[in-house]
Formats: structure tokens, C-alpha cells, sequence
């Protein structure tokens, strides 16, 4: 991770659009009720891992959950929560990293930029270092891993569902949570936790299914975690599954750097921001922010196991 460094004074409009688009938003009213965000990528983010956690405790937000998404970040996600009491790893290899390892990546998209496909014997090499890193104590989940359509193609899909049936049989095995990525998937992620059988605990992260999708998940006893797209305008089925999902099995996240929530959408993201999210939530099931804040925080605690 690396600072950003100060924006020079902007010389035109388009210069200075970019310096707001770039900058952090302003920290929020702090919540009365600490929460913690429930999936976050603070080795993405600007600043020092000490600098993100001050900032937001100094809102209410004192825990954090770091998830990685390959190896290396998985890696750097244990060392992480081994060092720092409030935070805990998630480690997986992410959907679209699994056909990476595969097939290759010529293009060279993911941060560990170009590679050659290592075939099948690559991906059982990588799983074997997720499964030992999910056995220790300051790890509590296995993910995030699951099914993800947008970005990988056909060709892909075969490696994708292979190394999440794999890593629902790692988190069984290490007692873990489970920590899902969902994107243009539902039916088939939900068919292979059918199949495989879900862990305890599963967590659908950046919840992005509709109100009878929630239903399904809830009558599973699947939690949902909803991010900052919740406070989009155009998520209106977004709200609807969040107004449906029992109280008890409700998390929230930042996603972080990604998915900013309303009004700052494309600006970084960080887990200071949670709180706008929280108020969010509170208006859509009709309760106070205190209230969802504290059902939030028994709810992350409870199905991480910390």
C-alpha cells in the first residue's frame, strides 16, 4: 500500500473534477453503536492500515474483516489480523482468479499481472495453501470465493465452480465461515451450495439478489451482507430484499475501495463510510440507526465467530 499523494491546484475543469473524483469523502456523524465492516480490502486502499483503522473507529466502526482474493493477498490478509486485535481474514481464491491460475492471463487484468495457466495441478497447489492458511485461529472465514459470470467467460466457468466446491469443502473442514461472491450467478451458486452442502455459516457478501432470492437465503439460514449499493437509486430490488431478510441474518460491509455509497458513488471507498450505509438500512427496515447498528454488530460477531 502506498499514500496518495497531494493533488496539485487544479489549471482547468476537467483537472479539477478528477482531484474531486480522487479525493476521500468527509467522515460521517459517528454511529452511537460500534459496527464493523464485514468485508473490506484495506491492502487496496491509500494510507497505512494503522491510519484506515483510527479513522474508522473514530466513527464507530472498530472491527473489520480483510478478505483476500489470491494467494499473496490471502497471505498478506492472515499477517494482517495476526497483528492488528480488530481485524480478522477472510482468505480465498477469488471466482475470477481461479481460471486465471488455469487457462492463464495473457491480458495480465489481475494485480498479479500477466501469467502462463499452470492447468489443474496450479489450482490444487493454491487451494492446498488457502486450506492451510483458513486452519489458523486469526483467520474466520474461507472466502471470497463462489461464481462470478460477469467477468469470466464460458471458457472459465469449469475452474470457477471446481475451486468453489473446493473451498466450501476447505471451510467444512477448517470450521470456518464461508464467504460468497455473487455477481450474474444466483442460480448457480445457490444449486452448488445445494449440492455440496453449506457450511454453518455462509455469508453472501455485496448481497445482490431480490426479495425472493432473500426469502431462499433466509430460509437457508444464509446471511446477507449488503454494501453501499444498497443507497444507489437505481436499487430499488436491492432495498426490497433488504426490507424481507430476517433482522438476525443482516451484515454490512464497505467493499472497500469499491462501491462507494450515495452521495459520494465513484469517489474511494473506505470502512469509515459504513455509517451511511447503516443509516440506510435503518430507514429501509423502519428502525432507528442504533438498533440496526447493534442487530449488525451481534450479527457480524456471530457469524464470523469472533
Amino acid at each position: 500500500m502506498s499514500s496518495s499523494p497531494a493533488s496539485p491546484a487544479p489549471s482547468a475543469s476537467s483537472s479539477g473534477s478528477k482531484a474531486s473524483k480522487d479525493a476521500p469523502p468527509p467522515l460521517p456523524e459517528p454511529l452511537r453503536v460500534a459496527v464493523a465492516d464485514s468485508h473490506t480490502h484495506l491492502d487496496m486502499q491509500s494510507g497505512t492500515v494503522e491510519e484506515g483503522l483510527a479513522k474508522a473507529a473514530s466513527v464507530g466502526v472498530t472491527t473489520v474483516v480483510q478478505v483476500g482474493c489470491d494467494v499473496k493477498g490471502s497471505r498478506w490478509a492472515a499477517e494482517t489480523a495476526a497483528a492488528y486485535e480488530n481485524v480478522h481474514a477472510a482468505v480465498a481464491l477469488h471466482p475470477n482468479e481461479a481460471p486465471r491460475i488455469v487457462h492463464g492471463d495473457p491480458d495480465g487484468w489481475s494485480r498479479q499481472g500477466a501469467r502462463a495457466g499452470g492447468g489443474d495441478a496450479a489450482l490444487d497447489e493454491a487451494l492446498a495453501e488457502i486450506e492451510a492458511l483458513a486452519g489458523l485461529d486469526h483467520v474466520k472465514a474461507v472466502g471470497e470465493t463462489g461464481l462470478d459470470y460477469f467477468r469470466t467467460g464460458p471458457e472459465g466457468m469449469a475452474a470457477q465452480e471446481r475451486s468453489f466446491r473446493a473451498h466450501i469443502e476447505i471451510a467444512k473442514r477448517t470450521g470456518k465461515a464461508l464467504v460468497i461472491h455473487d455477481r450474474d450467478a444466483h442460480a448457480d451458486v445457490l444449486r452448488v451450495l445445494r449440492e455440496e452442502g453449506a457450511p454453518e455459516r455462509t455469508v453472501f457478501h455485496c448481497y445482490s439478489g431480490d426479495a425472493e432470492m432473500a426469502r431462499e437465503c433466509a430460509a437457508a439460514g444464509y446471511y446477507m451482507s449488503f454494501a453501499g449499493t444498497v443507497t444507489f437509486k437505481n436499487a430499488a430490488p436491492l432495498r426490497e430484499a433488504l426490507a424481507v431478510a430476517p433482522l438476525e441474518l443482516v451484515l454490512v460491509e464497505t467493499d472497500a475501495p469499491y462501491l462507494t455509497p450515495a452521495p459520494y458513488r465513484g469517489r474511494p471507498n473506505a470502512p469509515y463510510l459504513i455509517p451511511l450505509t447503516v443509516r440506510a438500512m435503518a430507514a429501509v427496515r423502519g428502525i432507528d440507526e442504533d438498533a440496526m447498528a447493534t442487530a449488525l454488530a451481534a450479527n457480524t460477531a456471530r457469524a464470523f465467530d469472533y
